[in-house]
C-alpha cells in the first residue's frame, strides 16, 4: 500500500495508539480523517497534522455516530478505514455489571463491523482500498480476567478473516493487526499492576505505531505483534490444553488485581 496516495479514516484517533498512529501515517505522506468522541481533542489533532487532515466526531456504540462517520467518510474519498477505537475490560465476568459487558462488546466488535458495513459500498467503489483492524494478543490468547475483552477481539478476529475471504474479488484488502499490551494513560492502574505483577512486556505507542505503519505498507493480511506473544498465540491454536495450564498457574495473581 502506498501511504502517500492513502485517505485514510482513523477511529479511536485521540487515544495513545491512535495519536501515535495518526502521526506516523501523517508523515507517511496519508491524508487523514480523524475520528472520536472528543471534539476538542480531535480539533487539535486536526490542526497538528495541517491541511492533510480532517475531523469527525462521532459515537460509534450508535447508529447515528454510524452513519455520521459514513458520511463524511464517503465525501472525504476514504480509500482505507483503520478500526482502531476500543475501550479495556479487565475484571471477573461474575463482577461486571450488564451494561459494562455490552459496552466492551459494542465498542470493540459491533462498531468496528457495523462501520466497516456502512463504509464498505463506498470501499468497493476505489480502485484500491483496505480495512484494517486493530485487534488484540487476547483476541490469540484468551486471558482469565478479560472473558467479555477476548471474546470482542477474537471476534474482531474472525471477522476480519470472514471479511477477507469474502472480498477476495474485490479492490479491497482486510488486515487485521492484534499488538500485545501497550503502555498508555488508557490503561486502569489494576492493569498496569497486573502487568508488572506477572511481567508482561508492554510497547510504546510509537513503536506499535511504527510497526503497523510498515505492516500497512507490505499488506500484511494478520499478524500479532511481539514476542513470545506470537508463539504463544500459536500454541494456543494447537494445543489450548496447555495455555489453560499457564494461565492456571497465574489465576490466583489474577483475581487478586480484578479485586483491587
Amino acid at each position: 500500500m502506498e501511504l502517500s496516495r492513502a485517505r485514510i479514516v482513523l477511529t479511536g484517533a485521540t487515544g495513545g495508539l491512535g495519536a501515535a498512529l495518526a502521526d506516523a501515517l501523517s508523515a507517511s505522506g496519508a491524508r487523514l480523517l480523524l475520528s472520536g468522541r472528543d471534539a476538542g481533542l480531535l480539533a487539535e489533532a486536526s490542526q497538528r497534522h495541517g491541511a492533510g487532515c480532517s475531523a469527525c466526531a462521532a459515537n460509534l456504540a450508535t447508529p447515528a455516530g454510524i452513519e455520521t462517520l459514513a458520511q463524511a467518510s464517503q465525501a472525504f474519498g476514504a480509500t482505507v478505514l483503520i478500526n482502531n477505537a476500543g475501550i479495556g475490560g479487565f475484571g471477573l465476568l461474575a463482577d461486571q455489571e450488564s451494561a459494562t459487558v455490552e459496552r466492551i462488546l459494542a465498542t470493540n466488535l459491533a462498531a468496528p463491523v457495523q462501520l466497516t458495513r456502512a463504509m464498505l459500498p463506498a470501499l468497493l467503489m476505489q480502485p484500491e482500498a483496505a480495512v484494517v483492524n486493530v485487534g488484540s494478543a487476547f483476541g490469540r490468547i484468551p486471558f482469565a480476567g478479560f472473558a467479555a475483552y477476548s471474546a470482542a477481539k477474537t471476534g474482531l478476529r474472525g471477522f476480519s478473516q470472514a471479511l477477507r475471504r469474502e472480498l477476495a474479488d474485490t479492490p479491497v484488502r482486510v488486515m487485521h493487526i492484534a499488538p500485545r499490551a501497550i503502555d498508555t494513560p488508557l490503561n486502569s492502574p489494576a492493569v498496569v499492576a497486573l502487568n508488572k505483577a506477572l511481567g508482561n512486556a508492554c510497547d510504546t505507542p510509537r513503536s506499535v505505531a511504527a510497526r503497523m505503519v510498515r505492516m500497512l505498507e507490505r499488506g500484511t493480511a494478520d499478524a500479532l505483534v511481539g514476542f513470545p506473544e506470537r508463539f504463544f498465540g500459536w500454541l494456543n491454536g494447537c494445543a489450548p490444553a496447555l495455555i489453560d495450564r499457564g494461565v492456571r498457574g497465574k489465576l490466583a495473581v489474577i483475581k487478586q488485581h480484578a479485586a483491587d
